[in-house]
């Protein structure tokens, strides 16, 4: 949408404001999709989950490819958005759940990887549609979104579903032969299906297929999230809320979104050129999100935060500087400065793929106990869309109430913030299963309370009926 939006701009004879909320308004559109995607994934599984996420967003790429005008549009960005906010939930989730602890952080930083890898194509696509003429170039650069999202939905249909789902669903044996096909070895599959059973409050020796607590079919979930938190809850929502609102906070979107208009500011001119340094800034971005997947589980998740947030801090407040001396030039060309951007954007985007990207994704999958997790994480990037939705459509009006410089110099002063919260609130999760989270957030005695205290209401309530429970349906 970055580089379209110059065409549709020139196409539809639109505004800056209207720009800004065609590009920013998909952020806000998604949190229907993220609202609605922990829920469904309890319900229907993560893979099918996906499978959905894809339909949708297959259905907005080509609505806003056939787009005729900006209302139009804006209703194929409403249906892409749905999609984005389930796959930006449901992809995190489902990788953590079937990864081995050794290598979960690398595993789990892949849809990251390919999120950057899509925003790198989507800039060459740009590139290369921008020679067509004016009315068909940009419905292109978006229709020709619907494409991996075919292949998508077909092939996740091949993958299995998330063992730690088919456990709370009582589907154990479908479980076991997940965990024999993704783990090592048999003792490994039978040791990591012991901790999922003890994680749900299924007894060690339970087989086949089990009746299981109602609350682990995702019913009353929000509540204990929001309303009744025990002390560990609150941690776990605080660090996965807050490092998902820093994560936008810090400004990334806008500069992937107007990269151009950034580029321009600094006194590049011409469509080609602006596009052309673009490109550069996805090559950067997508290539350290390939170092960051070797680095997760060898450094952890901690330092690579701290170490990502500090030269954020510096790559913005440089960008800052140069932008500042080069709009005092009122559109004359400084050189130093133009290079002086063009380095601090890329410094930025390489400081953030290295840490900040993947990181918000791989932790806050990761830390939250088994059957809160889908609409924990849904939790986060709720709060992920709703911030960046609000800075991309408001980054416009920013730079011109204040300086496109002093925009980022603001976006430095939330990146310092947030290198404070991380020193502060994250805990490192290298190495640990994702059922030794209770360990380390506090988690084990209190779940396994509440387990018992159902058992034995459940099993009051079958003395008082006199039968027992009626056995769940077949698997389909």
């Amino acid at each position: 949408m970055s580089g379209a939006a110059l065409f549709i701009k020139k196409d539809l004879k639109i505004s800056d404001t209207q720009i800004e909320i065609l590009l920013g308004i998909l952020n806000l559109y998604s949190l229907v999709g993220s609202l609605a995607a922990g829920r469904t994934s309890d319900w229907i599984g993560r893979r099918y989950t996906i499978v959905l996420a894809a339909g949708i967003f297959f259905a907005g790429a080509i609505l806003m490819g056939s787009a005729t005008n900006y209302a139009f549009l804006m209703c194929g960005r409403f249906v892409a958005g749905i999609g984005i906010g389930y796959a930006l939930m449901i992809a995190p989730v489902y990788t953590a759940e079937v990864s081995p602890a050794t290598a979960r952080g690398f595993l789990s930083s892949f849809p990251e990887i390919f999120i950057n890898t899509g925003i790198l194509l989507g800039y060459v696509s740009n590139f290369a549609f921008s020679h067509l003429p004016l009315h068909l170039g940009w419905r292109l650069m978006l229709g020709v979104g619907a494409v991996p999202s075919v292949f998508l939905a077909v092939g996740v249909l091949a993958m299995p579903e998330s063992p730690r789902w088919l456990v709370l669903q009582g589907r154990l044996a479908e479980a076991e032969h997940v965990l024999d096909r993704i783990s090592d070895t048999a003792e490994e599959a039978h040791l990591r299906l012991a901790e999922m059973k003890t994680a749900a409050g299924i007894p060690a020796d339970a087989t086949g297929i089990v009746s299981v607590p109602d609350r682990n079919h995702g019913a009353g979930v929000w509540k204990e999230l929001f309303l009744h938190p025990t002390p560990a809850v609150r941690r776990v929502l605080l660090s996965a809320v807050g490092i998902h609102f820093f994560q936008q906070a810090s400004g990334i979107d806008s500069v992937v979104l107007y990269s151009p208009h950034i580029f321009e500011k600094a006194g590049i001119k011409g469509d080609n050129a602006q596009l052309g340094m673009t490109v550069a800034v996805g090559f950067t971005k997508t290539a350290f999100i390939l170092v960051a997947t070797v680095l997760l589980d060898r450094i952890g998740r901690r330092s690579l935060l701290l170490a990502s947030a500090g030269g954020m801090v510096a790559s913005l407040l440089t960008l800052g500087v140069g932008l500042t001396v080069a709009d005092h030039h009122g559109g004359g060309k400084v050189m130093w400065a133009i290079g002086l951007c063009f380095v601090s954007v890329l410094a930025y985007v390489a400081f953030f793929s290295i840490g900040l990207g993947p990181v918000t994704w791989v932790y806050s999958s990761e830390i939250f106990p088994m059957r809160l997790r889908a609409q924990g994480v849904a939790a986060g990037v709720v709060v992920n869309r709703v911030t960046s939705g609000v800075i991309t459509m408001t980054f416009l009006s920013l730079y011109k109430a204040i300086s496109i410089g002093g925009s980022f110099f603001l976006y430095g002063g939330v990146a310092a913030v947030a290198w404070v919260f991380f020193y502060c609130c994250v805990r490192e999760t290298r190495g640990r299963s994702l059922e030794d989270m209770g360990i380390l957030f506090g988690f084990s005695d209190r779940e396994k309370k509440a387990d018992e205290e159902e058992g034995k209401k459940k099993e009051e309530e079958v003395a008082e009926d006199g039968k027992g429970p009626s056995p769940p349906p077949a698997a389909l």
